[in-house]
């Protein structure tokens, strides 16, 4: 057995038998609205399997685990703080990289999608390391750098993975003058357009951590707030000082302990 298929094998059994994937027949997604349901014209469909949620630590999608439970108390704080508010453009950023910050925006993404009346877009925002598209086992064609370059539209560009009313804007191509492309009008426009487009509809930007580059600080102009990462045990205290100076000003929200030590499943209560 490799160490990857050990790994895989642990995670199972660590989260309980995970549920069956089995994405609805219709593919919902931001093309057409009935109700709560939802169905697609135009985005694309590339179904993710449910090896590459687990490789990649996507657990939110799996009900009943410990993970997913995490996700949805914080998916329920969220909620109280954004929803009167009217709230719904959101940023996830970290102080340094590594610490988790895709792989929770792209958790939380799950968890709001799974909201009765929710639709989410998650928009990754990294130009310059850009993941989301690798985490759910995505190989797109075209994503935001052609939108901020090459006047593709936003349509042209979204793709379902197979999960319900969730939709992903991938980052695809890595942008070395990515914070002179982020403080354009395009961008602001993008941002505008998703807002306001559905009034159900949370968008969740992957962001560049904050002590990297001034991307996320621009970014932060846009947003309604910012969700801010932290690695347990490994980001110092200075650096996240330095990090919340540099968003002084700006609606941080919430903070996200990440990697913290898993309780033992028979402290684990419900």
């Amino acid at each position: 057995m490799t160490k990857i298929e050990q790994t895989l094998e642990e995670m199972v059994k660590a989260e309980t038998e995970a549920k069956p994937f089995n994405p609805a027949a219709s593919h919902p997604s931001d093309d057409e609205k009935i109700g709560i349901s939802i169905r697609y014209k135009h985005t694309k469909i590339m179904e993710v399997s449910e090896a590459t949620l687990l490789k990649n630590r996507l657990l939110a999608f799996f009900d009943h685990t410990p993970t997913a439970e995490q996700y949805k108390i914080l998916k329920t704080t969220l909620l109280q703080r954004t929803a009167q508010a009217g709230m719904n453009t959101l940023m996830v950023t970290s102080t340094l990289e590594g610490e988790g910050k895709s792989v929770t925006a792209a958790n939380l993404a799950i968890s709001l999608a799974k909201e009765l009346h929710q639709t989410v877009l998650l928009i990754d925002a990294d130009l310059r390391r850009p993941s989301v598209h690798t985490l759910f086992g995505l190989h797109p064609s075209a994503g935001l750098s052609d939108y901020l370059l090459n006047q593709k539209s936003v349509a042209d560009l979204l793709i379902t993975p197979g999960i319900d009313k969730l939709t992903i804007l991938p980052g695809n191509k890595r942008l070395i003058n990515s914070t002179e492309i982020m403080g354009s009008l395009r961008m602001r426009e993008l941002v505008r357009e998703v807002k306001h487009r559905y009034q159900d509809r949370y968008i969740i930007f992957d962001s560049p951590p904050v002590l990297g580059c001034a991307d996320p600080l621009i970014l932060a102009e846009y947003v309604d707030g910012i969700i801010f990462v932290v690695e347990y045990g490994k980001t110092q205290q200075p650096q996240i000082e330095k990090a919340l100076h540099i968003l002084q000003g700006k609606n941080v929200i919430g903070m996200v302990l990440n990697k913290y030590p898993r309780v033992k499943e028979h402290n684990y209560y419900y």
